[in-house]
């Protein structure tokens, strides 16, 4: 992995004040400009990955149980993930998120998942992924109903957070372009995992890697937009 250009205290304190003003957002924008900076000139690291769920995930820094990258979602991303979605866009972590808005505008929809076997609507399945970008999707007993919870939304220069386990959607408006700084701690005894079909079985998804010039594209369509014109 890459060189971080700059410090995980730095990022975890600046997500940790939170707020849409003041030096934390300009922290932590200056750090995604000297991450993607880094990516833009093709100075080693893993190329760009085509995420399941519809992103460009920018692998910035991995360190134990923390990890950096810069998602692109919408206009700007060079192609959606060659595998497609198995699963549902509802899912949980495995880690703590917490993540500042470059540009454009997520939406969290939160998701109360109950657990009904004798009438589910979902299974929940495990997801398993290992350095390769092969993602194993395994079905557990667990026989699941789900209530949509509160829409949160969040734009440039916020920062939203969300806790390991808590299932989710993300929801990006259609035709828009938005990028995220995003910081994730690994929480012991956690699991990655989605909502799928009830009667779904194991299977694998292989997620597409970009190759040095789209990520380098990428990661200057990112810079363009937090620009001096763009920061808090």
């Amino acid at each position: 992995m890459r060189r971080s250009p700059v410090e995980y205290g730095l990022i975890e304190q600046a997500m940790a004040e939170g707020g849409t003003e003041g030096g934390a957002v300009t922290a932590l924008f200056a750090a995604a400009a000297a991450a993607l900076e880094e990516i833009a000139a093709g100075r080693g690291g893993p190329c760009a990955v085509r995420h399941p769920l519809g992103f460009l995930c920018l692998p910035v820094h991995r360190e134990d149980d923390r990890g950096v990258c810069v998602h692109v979602f919408g206009s700007g991303t060079p192609g959606r993930s060659a595998a497609g979605l198995t699963t549902s866009a509802v899912h949980a972590h495995s880690w703590d998120l917490a993540s500042c808005v470059l540009y454009g505008r997520v939406g969290n929809l939160r998701v109360e998942v109950h657990d009904r076997p004798e009438d589910p609507t979902h299974r929940v399945y495990a997801v398993h992924s290992d350095a390769s970008a092969v993602d194993e999707i395994r079905p557990t007993p667990r026989l699941v109903r789900c209530t949509p919870g509160p829409e949160e939304t969040s734009s440039g220069g916020e920062i939203y957070t969300l806790p390991a386990g808590q299932f989710h959607a993300t929801v990006v408006p259609p035709g828009t372009a938005t990028a995220t700084l995003l910081f994730g701690r690994t929480l012991p005894g956690q699991r990655d995992l989605s909502l799928g079909p009830v009667h779904g079985t194991h299977h694998r998804v292989v997620r597409q890697t970009c190759d040095a010039a789209q990520t380098a594209r990428t990661a200057r369509t990112v810079l363009r937009r937090i620009d001096g014109r763009h920061f808090p």
